[in-house]
């Protein structure tokens, strides 16, 4: 999956009261750093000395949509010019100040003052911005122009998504309960339910043969598939071709279904091998019509351009300070570790195929849950690191270290009111959690430090 590329619009203010060339120096500078991002920039690498011409650059960046817009306050200006930008547009606003030389003379920029007295006014008018200060190459100021734009990339990115669920959520598992409305104001995501029966019976119809590419495809991957039952094998990967094509008939970006006990009663398979491959398709999948786990997933999932594994948090042990997160067989292949086989297996409750089987590869990983728990919306976010060791328990499964000790996780997971499931992902995504938290105005929930 191509990364998402942020829009960022750039504004760069100054007066001509100040070291002109040396503004010039640091724009030149700024711009180069961005350029080197991986961002689209719209807008003119120029100093925009007054009101005039700070308004006409900016009907310019309101022709298009970007995602934040970045104000590079070269010099000191007063707020005028700031304020008027952040009633005009509505990208989130970032303030970029730079640091000068202790010359013993002159102020050249005195651009930090220009931030801070932009925020104090942006402040009394109830107006929301970022901040960044930092020189034109300073990595840490970068790093925090890219987190802001990203984070608000992938909340553009959302506006108009569509996700399917199929079926009800079992009795009993509040986690995967969902409101369509907050769901629409939150996010701008519509939530599309099918009924589960009338799904498997549109499974069965299909012709059989619509499953062999899937086998053959499989049997590349999976080493032992030859040893499942072949018929009940294919029937997953026929149900994996239905989901395929509602997925791609209602262009639905995720894809929610209540897998028990339905998929093994009323129609024979197991569904996680379906879901598996949901997955890896960067359809992020999710089982127990889990509708908050496949929408945390897509999320991750664009921060990382890698896929998402919504997994059950199984076991915390305080003596090797490490835990387990299991999901029966689903997670997608791309999470594998290298150096082990991947195997398929069967359902270790129903006893039927087909599960993906295999450790998840070690690596930093970020978990994160769009939880309702104690009855609010909120993200709860982790970080740890995922371990090489043994398959912990049939199906698929990793052994992880957390940023905290695990009976300090325990403790937080508990008084947060965590939902069994949370998605994880490999990488360090936090900081663009934080921020897409902030710009949905919900809590952030910490289980590490």
């Amino acid at each position: 999956m191509d990364a998402i590329k942020p829009v960022v619009g750039v504004l760069a203010v100054a007066r001509n009261t100040f070291d002109v060339p040396y503004a010039e120096e640091m724009l030149s500078g700024a711009w180069q750093s961005l350029e080197n991002l991986d961002i689209k920039i719209i807008g003119e690498k120029r100093l925009l000395f007054d009101a005039q011409e700070a308004r006409d650059a900016l009907d310019e960046l309101k022709r298009q949509p970007i995602d934040i817009l970045l104000q590079l306050q070269v010099t000191f200006t007063d707020a005028s010019m700031t304020l008027e930008v952040a009633q005009e547009i509505s990208a989130p606003l970032v303030l970029w100040s730079f640091p000068e030389p202790h010359t013993g003379g002159r102020l050249r920029l005195n651009s930090f003052c220009g931030i801070n007295l932009a925020a104090h006014a942006l402040s009394r008018k109830q107006l929301s911005y970022e901040y960044v200060h930092g020189a034109p190459d300073d990595a840490t100021a970068l790093e925090r122009v890219m987190t802001f734009a990203k984070a608000s990339a992938v909340k553009r990115s959302l506006e108009g998504v569509k996700i399917g669920v199929i079926g009800k959520h079992p009795d009993g598992f509040d986690a995967c309960m969902f409101t369509p409305s907050e769901l629409d104001d939150l996010f701008g995501i519509t939530v599309e339910e099918h009924d589960l029966i009338a799904f498997l019976d549109g499974i069965k119809a299909l012709d059989d043969d619509l499953a062999l590419p899937h086998y053959e495809e499989r049997k590349n991957i999976l080493v032992n598939l030859k040893n499942m039952d072949k018929a009940a094998t294919l029937k997953t990967l026929k149900a994996f071709e239905a989901m395929w094509q509602l997925v791609a008939s209602q262009g639905y970006s995720g894809l929610a279904v209540r897998c028990w006990p339905e998929f093994f009663t009323h129609y024979g398979a197991a569904a996680c091998g379906a879901v598996a491959l949901l997955n890896e398709k960067f359809i992020p999948g999710g089982c127990e019509a889990d509708v908050h786990g496949v929408i945390t997933s897509l999320i991750l999932q664009r921060l990382a351009s890698e896929p998402a594994f919504n997994t059950d948090l199984v076991d915390i042990d305080p003596a090797s300070d490490t835990c387990v997160f299991w999901h029966c067989g689903q997670a997608p292949v791309q999470m594998a570790d290298p150096e082990t086989e991947i195997r398929a297996t069967i359902h270790s409750n129903r006893q039927l195929p087909l599960l993906n089987e295999f450790p998840l590869k070690p690596g930093r990983f970020t978990m994160a849950r769009l939880s309702k728990g104690q009855g609010r919306t909120r993200i709860v976010l982790g970080g740890g690191d995922m371990q090489r060791e043994p398959l912990a328990f049939s199906g698929t499964a990793g052994v992880a270290r957390l940023d905290s000790p695990v009976t300090e996780v325990l403790e937080n997971l508990m008084q947060a009111g965590l939902e069994h499931h949370t998605s994880i992902v490999y990488g360090e995504h936090r900081p663009a959690l934080r921020s897409l938290a902030g710009l949905l105005g919900i809590e952030v929930i910490e289980l590490t430090r």
